[in-house]
Parts: C-alpha cells; sequence; structure tokens
C-alpha cells in the first residue's frame, strides 16, 4: 500500500504546488503513467506513477501548497484495503528529508484527520504532533554554536524554514528577539487613503529572497568594473551573421557567454566555489546563464560551455530561455553551475553589480553596448562603441588581482573575438 508522497523536484525545493491531478480517485494506476502537474520553485514539472494499482485516496486538493516528502495520494494494488500496513513508494522510497512526515510521539502515522491539518500547517486539539524543527543544515549549525534553541525561533525561509538570518536575529535561548526575522521598523505600514495590493510570495520568489539574502549577509563581495571597446565585437556579429544558416543569427549575448568561459579555463581561480575549509577548483566551465520570468530569475546551466561553439551557444540559451519561461526545465539543468552571467543590456541598463550565486565565487554583469566620445590612437575624439563588465567576487576566494587578471582576459577575447573561433 505505497503512499505517494511529494518528490523533492530541486536542489532548493521544500514544499510544491499540487497544479493538477491528471488521474481522478478510483482510476487504475499503471508504472509510468503521469499521476499529476507539481510546480516547485523552478518549473512546473509531470509527477510519474512507480507503482501500479488503483488511486484509492487523493489527500491534497488541487492548488494545496504540500511539504517535500508529505503523504499526497494513496495507490492499492490489487486486493490491499486501505487499513494494511503502508509501505513506502518507489516515487520517493527513501526520502532524505531534513522535516520527515509528520509523526506522533510513538512514532505512528499521525491519524488521517491530523496528517490532514498538518498538511494545511494546523494542529489538531489532543494530538501530539513531535514535528521535527525545519530548519536548515547552516542554521542548526549556528544555533548549536550560538547556544540558540530553534523551537522558540520564527522561520522567515520557505515554508516557514528557519534560515542562518532568523539564528543571527535570536538571542541565547531561542526566544524571539524584538527584531527577529524582519524588523518591524522596516515592514511597510498601511498608509490612509493609499490603495495597495498585496501579492502573496511564490514559492520561487521565496528562494530567491533566501539565497540572496544569505549572500549578501555571508558572502563578503567586492567589485571590479572593466569598459571595454565593442566595435570589434559589433563587427564580428554582423560578419559571422551574414554567413551563418538561415534561422542561426548569435546575438551579442552568445558571443559573452564563450568568452566569459573560455577565459575562465585561462584564469581558472575564478571558476571555483567556497567549502569552508577548502576552496574547489572546477576542471570545467558549467556556465549559469541568468534569465529573467514572470515571478523572478532563474539560472539553468550550459554545461562544459568552453568546449561550445558560438552556434551551439546560441541554440542552447534560446532553448533554456523558451523552456524556462514556459517552466519545463528540469532540475537537473538547474545543477552545477560554476560561474554566472547575467546581461541587463537589453534593458538599456549601462552597468550594475550583481550579487553572487552561492555557491561559486564569481558572477558577471554585463551592461549595453553605447555609443560614447572616444579618444583614438592619433589623441582625437571619435564616437566610439563601449560595454560595461563588471564582477563581482567572493573575497574568501577570490583576490582582486586573480579577477583582474581574469577581466583582461576577458577582454582580450571580446576585442578579438575571431579568438573565439580557434
Amino acid at each position: 500500500m505505497p503512499e505517494i508522497t511529494m518528490p523533492k523536484l530541486s536542489d532548493t525545493m521544500t514544499e510544491g504546488t499540487l497544479l493538477r491531478w491528471r488521474k481522478k480517485k478510483g482510476d487504475k494506476i499503471e508504472v509510468g503513467d503521469i499521476l499529476a502537474e507539481v510546480e516547485t520553485d523552478k518549473a512546473t514539472m509531470e509527477m510519474e506513477a512507480f507503482d501500479e494499482g488503483t488511486l484509492a485516496d487523493i489527500f491534497v486538493e488541487e492548488g494545496g501548497k504540500v511539504l517535500v516528502g508529505a503523504p499526497i495520494a494513496l495507490v492499492l494494488a490489487e486486493g490491499e484495503k486501505a487499513g494494511d500496513k503502508p509501505t513506502t513508494s518507489k516515487a520517493n522510497p527513501t526520502p532524505t528529508l531534513e522535516t520527515p512526515p509528520p509523526m506522533v510521539s510513538s512514532g505512528r502515522p499521525l491519524t488521517p484527520r491530523a496528517r490532514a491539518a498538518a498538511l494545511r500547517g494546523g494542529v489538531v486539539a489532543g494530538e501530539k504532533t513531535g514535528i521535527r524543527v525545519k530548519a536548515t543544515p547552516l542554521a542548526r549549525k549556528m544555533a548549536g554554536t550560538r547556544g540558540v534553541r530553534l523551537e522558540n525561533v520564527k522561520g522567515t525561509g520557505p515554508g516557514g524554514r528557519i534560515i542562518a538570518f532568523d539564528v543571527e536575529n535570536a538571542p541565547a535561548g531561542g526566544a524571539l528577539a524584538p527584531s527577529a526575522a524582519i524588523p518591524s521598523a522596516i515592514l511597510p505600514m498601511p498608509i490612509a487613503g493609499m490603495p495597495e495590493t498585496r501579492v502573496a510570495l511564490s514559492g520561487m520568489r521565496r528562494v530567491i529572497a533566501e539565497r540572496l539574502l544569505a549572500s549578501k549577509t555571508q558572502i563578503p563581495h567586492f567589485y571590479l568594473s572593466i569598459e571595454i571597446d565593442a566595435a570589434p565585437m559589433t563587427a564580428f556579429r554582423k560578419e559571422f551573421n551574414s554567413a551563418a544558416p538561415t534561422g542561426t543569427k548569435i546575438t551579442f549575448n552568445d558571443i559573452v557567454l564563450l568568452a566569459v568561459a573560455r577565459a575562465a579555463i585561462q584564469r581558472p581561480k575564478v571558476n571555483a566555489a567556497f567549502a569552508g575549509d577548502s576552496i574547489v577548483q572546477y576542471g570545467s566551465v558549467n556556465l549559469c546563464v541568468a534569465i529573467a520570468v514572470e515571478e523572478g530569475l532563474v539560472t539553468p546551466v550550459l554545461r562544459e560551455a568552453q568546449n561550445l561553439t558560438l552556434l551551439q551557444i546560441s541554440a542552447s540559451v534560446k532553448d533554456l530561455a523558451l523552456r524556462a519561461r514556459e517552466k519545463k526545465l528540469k532540475p537537473e539543468e538547474y545543477a552545477g553551475g560554476t560561474i554566472t552571467v547575467t546581461n541587463l543590456g537589453a534593458y538599456g541598463i549601462e552597468q550594475f553589480y550583481a550579487i553572487v550565486n552561492p555557491p561559486q565565487a564569481a558572477i558577471l554583469a554585463v551592461g549595453a553596448i553605447l555609443k560614447k566620445p572616444v579618444v583614438n590612437s592619433s589623441d582625437e575624439i571619435e564616437v566610439g562603441l563601449r560595454m560595461s563588465l563588471t564582477l563581482s567576487g567572493d573575497h574568501r576566494v577570490v583576490d582582486g588581482a586573480v579577477a583582474a587578471e581574469y577581466m583582461a582576459a576577458l577582454r582580450k577575447l571580446l576585442e578579438a573575438p575571431a579568438l573565439l573561433l580557434l
């Protein structure tokens, strides 16, 4: 009698929204059938059946939010009854969860009434939940060091999970400080006569908030900016596209992406991550490409980007962008990035400073190509094309001189882009 549980469909997923059931109660289920559509913090994905039988019960209605590992349905094999001893579904055979499904203190599963209340985030009178505190590994480690009791700390992460910021703002013993979580002084107050609309945070927006807060408060950022001569790149793109097959035009961003990857192979110390007691330097470049979607930003990965051609880069980015906006990317397409590029040039932004995408050590912010007055080799002022590039680095991993060497290598490739064809 396997219980179907909410699977972990992405590396940062803590809960999912059950958008639509593709099967209804009483339907026969075969292995490989699509049971439901689930929205994670990054994409909408189809959930397959790994057991055959009959869909005997559905615990979560469409639109419901469910923690990873919590039961959502029940499949009975032929001859089984609902009262038989439950078995773990192959859909999630050995959940490695920080927060297991709700259990009573004796170790027995909650009653159906209590389980339904737990899925709704409520508590049934007279039931002992025994639910573990939800907290990130870093928050648990910090709590042990600081003597903070996590059960008394209010979590501000996804699904109420306690994150490092919450522990930092809790006094020893764990009683909530007046300024724990978001200090009341900076929360918006109602303004008399002012119309307002409140938009609930999506799962993606919550994850973005948690990760960027952790990055900006825990990673010592530094920034280096250069302005390159974009005229050679402009001429190169025009000539390349004139000779390219129909429908395979490259963009300026494609050129930048390949140059970023090739420069990271030449100066590998920026293609790295901080691992606590060591620095991990990667031997290949898995390039994260920031793509704007309706609810925020996603960063799918171009694997071994240094080995791709410009046309392969172009086709891959177009495919990733399309599927990202349709929420059709797979979990593995987000995982394993080693360095990130974010480009706001298409929006007319001249220069900006990005936040490091942990656990990576560097992110490159790309601005627009603009016409500017420049001084040529004859000391004459003429109209030139310029592009601003800004590297944000994790100073625990990358020093200023190392980052400067990387930016010099990047400049060389972008100001002589024919080198990318070698």
